[in-house]
């Protein structure tokens, strides 16, 4: 009964078109009123003291990081590293493209911020190049589903405090497979771009002096992920206060060292992650009353018993959490499933021997391709809105990307030392 007021409810109202963040509390609410005696009011406090976590102040900075790194011309400067290494194959631009979102993923731990970052240069560089304008969106829009895997990672940061998994650990989890899908993408784009005969973007004569000048440009933007990785793994600081030094450290370069961060750009950093982190708290906080709803209701228990009904084999199990997080990431943003889904699932997998950080990336990247997969589909509309191209058109070019990436997915789900051997090294 519970069960049923609390999912048939929250379907509906986000088929209404309910906001998610009302649509979650007014479910939440509902199932409390009809199946249990608990006083509503423990919805605010539960929202409140949600928020009451240290390792969470660590999402706000992040962003901010990430903002300012994107108005102190770092972007460039990453092109043009991206450009000497891979702009001379076929299809160079593609390839630049998925690059550099790779790159701006080690900066900026979110998938839409780096599409904004990345999208607004290259796909009008595709267009006037004579790139199919439904390719150009939809390769940023899947090339940005990179940026919650490679570290810093705002969804590893989620997971970690809701799953008690360390937030280091997962940051080092996740680079290999980020990897894996960028590779994957770039083989998809190599071939598409031969058979559409998309040249190289300019015939580069490549010479190590070449690569050394580009990296020396982008030592600023490439020397974070080594000083935020080095300084956790070294003792220094916490995954939270890495994410303070990483804005520091982004103010010093935006105005002593570019010089291209104005106090104009300083105001619209604060102000978008004012908006953002505001948005991303409220999810958090109702999502963690809907999950501590669940727990009293005995819900997650529920769940793993009927899933380990089905099999006890892990391969079984993780292909169909995997088959339900994909369906999940189509209505639900990523903040909001890891913390309503890591409670119920983490148990079910830690109880057939897989790792908690391998499913961790198992979860993110399966709600990385939630980016790209309509209703919902951040990434499709962030790119349509920095390009100007339609999200239709942007949609009907997704399909050879999406596909890439589950096919990715799965070999991350069933090789785990892909995600276990850098963290292993480091205990």
């Amino acid at each position: 009964m519970t069960v049923t007021i609390l999912f048939a409810s929250l379907f509906l109202f986000l088929l209404l078109g309910i906001p998610i963040v009302a649509s979650i509390g007014a479910a939440t609410l509902l199932t409390m009123y009809f199946t249990t005696t608990l006083p509503l009011t423990i919805i605010a406090q539960k929202a409140f003291s949600a928020l009451d976590s240290f390792p969470l102040l660590a999402i706000p900075f992040f962003m901010l990081a990430g903002l300012l790194m994107g108005k102190a011309g770092v972007s460039q400067r990453l092109l043009n590293l991206a450009t000497i290494l891979v702009g001379w194959m076929v299809g160079g631009l593609a390839m630049v493209t998925v690059l550099a979102c790779m790159f701006f993923a080690a900066i900026s731990g979110s998938g839409p911020a780096t599409v904004a970052a990345i999208g607004s240069f290259m796909i009008p560089t595709m267009r006037e190049k004579g790139y199919n304008e439904g390719f150009a969106g939809a390769l940023t829009a899947a090339a940005g589903s990179i940026g919650v895997l490679i570290p810093p990672s705002i969804p590893f940061v989620i997971y970690g405090v809701i799953g008690g998994v360390s937030v280091g650990g997962m940051f080092l989890a996740g680079i290999i497979p980020g990897v894996i899908l960028g590779i994957g993408l770039m083989v998809v784009s190599y071939f598409i771009a031969k058979k559409k005969d998309y040249k190289p973007e300019k015939v580069i004569n490549l010479t190590f002096k070449e690569v050394l000048k580009a990296l020396y440009d982008a030592k600023w933007a490439l020397l974070i992920p080594v000083i935020i990785l080095g300084g956790i793994y070294g003792g220094v600081f916490s995954p939270t206060e890495a994410a303070v030094v990483a804005v520091v450290y982004s103010l010093i370069i935006g105005l002593f060292v570019h010089k291209e961060l104005s106090l104009t750009d300083l105001y619209d950093c604060f102000k978008q992650t004012v908006i953002i982190n505001t948005i991303t708290m409220i999810i958090i906080s109702f999502s963690i009353t809907m999950s501590y709803i669940m727990i009293v209701e005995q819900i997650p228990g529920t769940i793993a018993s009927f899933i380990m009904g089905l099999s006890n084999s892990p391969i079984v199990i993780l292909l169909i959490i995997n088959v339900l997080l994909l369906i999940v990431g189509m209505f639900f943003d990523t903040i909001s499933a890891l913390v309503v889904l890591t409670p119920i699932l983490l148990p079910i997998v830690t109880a057939v021997g897989i790792d908690p950080m391998h499913f961790g990336v198992i979860m993110v990247a399966n709600l990385a391709i939630g980016f790209i997969t309509p209703p919902l589909g951040a990434n499709l509309y962030v790119a349509s809105s920095v390009s100007g191209i339609k999200v239709e058109k942007i949609t009907r070019g997704i399909m050879p990307f999406l596909l890439s990436l589950i096919i990715c997915l799965l070999v991350i789900t069933f090789v785990p030392i892909l995600s276990t051997w850098l963290p292993g090294l480091m205990q």
